[in-house]
Protein backbone atom coordinates (compact mmCIF):
# COMPACT_ATOMS: atom_id res chain seq x y z
CA UNK A 1 0.00 0.00 0.00
CA UNK A 2 1.39 3.08 -0.88
CA UNK A 3 1.79 5.39 2.66
CA UNK A 4 -0.31 8.93 2.75
CA UNK A 5 1.41 12.10 1.75
CA UNK A 6 2.76 13.87 4.73
CA UNK A 7 1.35 17.55 5.95
CA UNK A 8 1.99 19.83 8.58
CA UNK A 9 0.02 22.68 9.37
CA UNK A 10 0.72 25.15 11.93
CA UNK A 11 -1.80 26.57 13.88
CA UNK A 12 -3.87 23.51 13.37
CA UNK A 13 -6.13 23.90 16.68
CA UNK A 14 -8.83 26.04 15.42
CA UNK A 15 -9.49 28.13 12.51
CA UNK A 16 -8.21 28.28 9.16
CA UNK A 17 -5.74 25.67 10.09
CA UNK A 18 -8.17 23.36 11.79
CA UNK A 19 -10.46 23.54 8.70
CA UNK A 20 -7.13 22.79 6.39
CA UNK A 21 -6.59 19.66 8.32
CA UNK A 22 -10.46 18.31 8.21
CA UNK A 23 -10.04 18.96 4.50
CA UNK A 24 -6.61 17.58 3.96
CA UNK A 25 -7.64 14.39 6.70
CA UNK A 26 -9.06 12.02 4.12
CA UNK A 27 -5.94 11.96 2.20
CA UNK A 28 -2.98 12.91 4.28
CA UNK A 29 -0.89 11.89 7.02
CA UNK A 30 -1.26 15.19 9.41
CA UNK A 31 1.27 16.68 11.87
CA UNK A 32 -1.04 18.92 13.45
CA UNK A 33 1.11 22.24 14.57
CA UNK A 34 0.35 24.42 17.24
CA UNK A 35 0.81 25.33 21.61
CA UNK A 36 -2.64 24.08 22.90
CA UNK A 37 -1.47 19.73 23.42
CA UNK A 38 -4.91 18.53 24.79
CA UNK A 39 -6.91 20.59 21.50
CA UNK A 40 -4.15 18.76 19.51
CA UNK A 41 -4.66 15.40 20.68
CA UNK A 42 -8.27 15.73 20.60
CA UNK A 43 -8.28 16.76 17.30
CA UNK A 44 -5.67 13.86 16.05
CA UNK A 45 -8.45 11.34 17.71
CA UNK A 46 -11.07 12.32 15.16
CA UNK A 47 -8.65 11.64 11.76
CA UNK A 48 -7.67 8.65 10.35
CA UNK A 49 -4.08 9.51 10.60
CA UNK A 50 -2.63 12.25 12.22
CA UNK A 51 -0.15 13.29 15.18
CA UNK A 52 -0.26 15.94 17.59
CA UNK A 53 2.89 18.33 16.21
CA UNK A 54 3.33 20.82 19.52
CA UNK A 55 5.93 23.31 19.26
CA UNK A 56 5.89 27.25 20.06
CA UNK A 57 7.37 28.41 16.62
CA UNK A 58 9.61 31.72 18.12
CA UNK A 59 11.38 28.68 20.07
CA UNK A 60 13.64 28.53 17.69
CA UNK A 61 15.58 25.63 19.76
CA UNK A 62 12.43 23.54 19.91
CA UNK A 63 11.58 23.65 16.24
CA UNK A 64 14.72 22.81 15.36
CA UNK A 65 14.73 19.72 17.07
CA UNK A 66 10.85 19.08 15.98
CA UNK A 67 11.53 19.55 12.58
CA UNK A 68 14.68 17.52 12.93
CA UNK A 69 12.61 14.35 13.07
CA UNK A 70 10.77 14.87 9.37
CA UNK A 71 13.15 13.45 6.45
CA UNK A 72 10.19 13.90 3.58
CA UNK A 73 7.19 16.39 3.72
CA UNK A 74 4.67 16.68 0.64
CA UNK A 75 2.82 19.83 2.06
CA UNK A 76 3.76 22.50 4.97
CA UNK A 77 1.21 24.90 5.57
CA UNK A 78 1.63 27.86 7.65
CA UNK A 79 -1.57 28.80 8.83
CA UNK A 80 -0.20 30.25 12.75
CA UNK A 81 -0.37 34.12 12.86
CA UNK A 82 -1.45 36.95 15.40
CA UNK A 83 -2.88 40.68 15.05
CA UNK A 84 -2.90 43.05 16.96
CA UNK A 85 -4.40 46.71 15.55
CA UNK A 86 -3.39 50.18 16.35
CA UNK A 87 -2.63 53.22 14.97
CA UNK A 88 1.10 53.65 14.26
CA UNK A 89 1.27 56.39 16.94
CA UNK A 90 -0.27 53.81 19.50
CA UNK A 91 1.80 50.83 18.44
CA UNK A 92 4.76 49.98 20.73
CA UNK A 93 7.80 47.97 19.64
CA UNK A 94 6.55 45.13 21.52
CA UNK A 95 3.65 44.69 18.68
CA UNK A 96 6.21 45.18 15.97
CA UNK A 97 8.51 42.62 17.18
CA UNK A 98 5.66 39.65 18.39
CA UNK A 99 3.89 40.37 14.59
CA UNK A 100 6.98 40.37 12.82
CA UNK A 101 8.62 37.43 14.73
CA UNK A 102 5.62 34.95 14.71
CA UNK A 103 4.19 35.87 11.60
CA UNK A 104 7.43 36.07 9.25
CA UNK A 105 10.49 35.11 10.95
CA UNK A 106 9.16 31.79 12.91
CA UNK A 107 7.33 30.90 9.19
CA UNK A 108 10.81 31.45 7.79
CA UNK A 109 12.91 29.48 9.84
CA UNK A 110 10.52 26.68 9.95
CA UNK A 111 10.20 26.70 6.23
CA UNK A 112 14.25 26.52 6.57
CA UNK A 113 14.71 23.81 8.41
CA UNK A 114 12.14 21.61 6.43
CA UNK A 115 13.78 22.41 2.98
CA UNK A 116 15.40 19.30 3.05
CA UNK A 117 12.11 17.06 3.91
CA UNK A 118 10.18 19.22 0.70
CA UNK A 119 12.99 18.75 -1.21
CA UNK A 120 12.53 15.03 -1.25
CA UNK A 121 9.20 15.07 -1.42
CA UNK A 122 9.04 17.85 -4.82
CA UNK A 123 6.53 19.14 -2.02
CA UNK A 124 3.85 22.27 -1.41
CA UNK A 125 4.19 25.08 0.40
CA UNK A 126 0.92 27.05 1.35
CA UNK A 127 1.39 30.37 3.02
CA UNK A 128 -1.76 31.70 4.48
CA UNK A 129 -1.82 35.32 4.12
CA UNK A 130 -4.28 37.98 4.06
CA UNK A 131 -6.06 40.81 2.46
CA UNK A 132 -3.97 43.04 4.52
CA UNK A 133 -1.21 41.50 2.57
CA UNK A 134 -2.26 43.15 -1.02
CA UNK A 135 -3.38 45.94 0.58
CA UNK A 136 -2.53 47.99 3.95
CA UNK A 137 -5.04 50.16 5.83
CA UNK A 138 -4.95 52.64 8.73
CA UNK A 139 -4.52 50.82 11.93
CA UNK A 140 -3.23 47.83 10.46
CA UNK A 141 0.68 48.94 10.44
CA UNK A 142 2.05 46.00 12.10
CA UNK A 143 -0.16 42.86 10.54
CA UNK A 144 -0.04 44.42 7.44
CA UNK A 145 4.06 44.89 7.15
CA UNK A 146 4.14 41.47 8.19
CA UNK A 147 2.00 40.21 5.67
CA UNK A 148 3.73 42.14 3.13
CA UNK A 149 7.00 40.64 4.07
CA UNK A 150 5.06 37.12 3.71
CA UNK A 151 4.38 38.01 0.12
CA UNK A 152 7.73 38.52 -0.14
CA UNK A 153 9.46 35.90 1.28
CA UNK A 154 7.05 33.56 -0.57
CA UNK A 155 8.01 34.97 -3.95
CA UNK A 156 11.85 34.52 -2.87
CA UNK A 157 11.31 30.98 -1.86
CA UNK A 158 9.11 30.19 -5.11
CA UNK A 159 12.04 31.67 -6.89
CA UNK A 160 15.14 30.18 -5.34
CA UNK A 161 13.72 26.52 -4.84
CA UNK A 162 12.12 26.01 -8.91
CA UNK A 163 11.58 22.01 -7.44
CA UNK A 164 8.74 23.29 -5.32
CA UNK A 165 5.50 25.21 -5.86
CA UNK A 166 4.82 27.52 -3.30
CA UNK A 167 1.21 28.95 -2.79
CA UNK A 168 -0.27 32.12 -1.36
CA UNK A 169 -3.44 32.21 -0.05
CA UNK A 170 -5.38 35.48 0.43
CA UNK A 171 -8.66 35.27 2.10
CA UNK A 172 -10.84 38.04 2.99
CA UNK A 173 -12.15 37.98 6.68
CA UNK A 174 -12.89 34.68 7.96
CA UNK A 175 -14.92 33.59 10.48
CA UNK A 176 -12.81 32.79 13.44
CA UNK A 177 -11.86 33.58 16.81
CA UNK A 178 -9.11 36.06 14.96
CA UNK A 179 -11.69 37.99 13.49
CA UNK A 180 -13.86 38.19 16.63
CA UNK A 181 -10.87 39.63 18.21
CA UNK A 182 -10.29 42.27 15.06
CA UNK A 183 -14.14 43.19 15.38
CA UNK A 184 -13.86 43.92 19.27
CA UNK A 185 -10.70 46.09 18.22
CA UNK A 186 -12.59 47.82 15.69
CA UNK A 187 -15.59 48.68 17.94
CA UNK A 188 -17.66 46.37 15.14
CA UNK A 189 -20.13 43.85 15.52
CA UNK A 190 -18.65 40.04 15.05
CA UNK A 191 -21.10 38.78 12.47
CA UNK A 192 -20.00 35.50 11.12
CA UNK A 193 -22.45 35.18 8.66
CA UNK A 194 -20.77 38.40 6.78
CA UNK A 195 -17.26 36.70 6.58
CA UNK A 196 -15.86 33.63 4.83
CA UNK A 197 -16.02 30.47 6.39
CA UNK A 198 -12.69 28.59 7.35
CA UNK A 199 -14.14 25.46 5.52
CA UNK A 200 -14.26 27.91 2.44
CA UNK A 201 -10.39 28.91 2.47
CA UNK A 202 -9.69 25.47 3.53
CA UNK A 203 -10.96 24.65 -0.03
CA UNK A 204 -8.97 27.15 -1.81
CA UNK A 205 -5.78 25.37 -0.38
CA UNK A 206 -6.89 22.17 -1.49
CA UNK A 207 -7.52 23.60 -4.86
CA UNK A 208 -4.06 24.28 -5.31
CA UNK A 209 -2.96 21.38 -3.50
CA UNK A 210 -4.81 19.41 -6.12
CA UNK A 211 -3.41 21.07 -9.13
CA UNK A 212 -2.02 18.54 -11.60
CA UNK A 213 1.77 18.19 -11.32
CA UNK A 214 2.14 20.65 -14.45
CA UNK A 215 0.27 23.34 -12.86
CA UNK A 216 1.51 26.00 -9.98
CA UNK A 217 -0.98 27.82 -8.69
CA UNK A 218 0.85 31.13 -6.99
CA UNK A 219 -1.69 33.14 -5.73
CA UNK A 220 -5.32 32.27 -4.41
CA UNK A 221 -7.27 35.86 -4.05
CA UNK A 222 -10.37 34.49 -1.90
CA UNK A 223 -13.42 37.28 -0.80
CA UNK A 224 -16.75 36.69 0.75
CA UNK A 225 -19.47 37.37 -1.82
CA UNK A 226 -21.11 39.70 0.56
CA UNK A 227 -17.95 42.30 0.65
Amino acid sequence: MTPRPTALITGASRGIGAAVAAALAPTHHLLLGGRDVEALKAAAATFPSATPWPVELTDSEAVAEAAAAIDRLDVLVHSAGVAKLGSLAETPVEVWRTTLEVNVVAVAELTRLLLPALRAAAGQVVLINSGAGLRANPNWGAYAASKFALRAFADVLRAEEPQLRVTTVYPGRTATDMQRAVRESEGGEYRPDDYLTPESVAQAVTFALLAPPDAHVQDVNVRSRSH
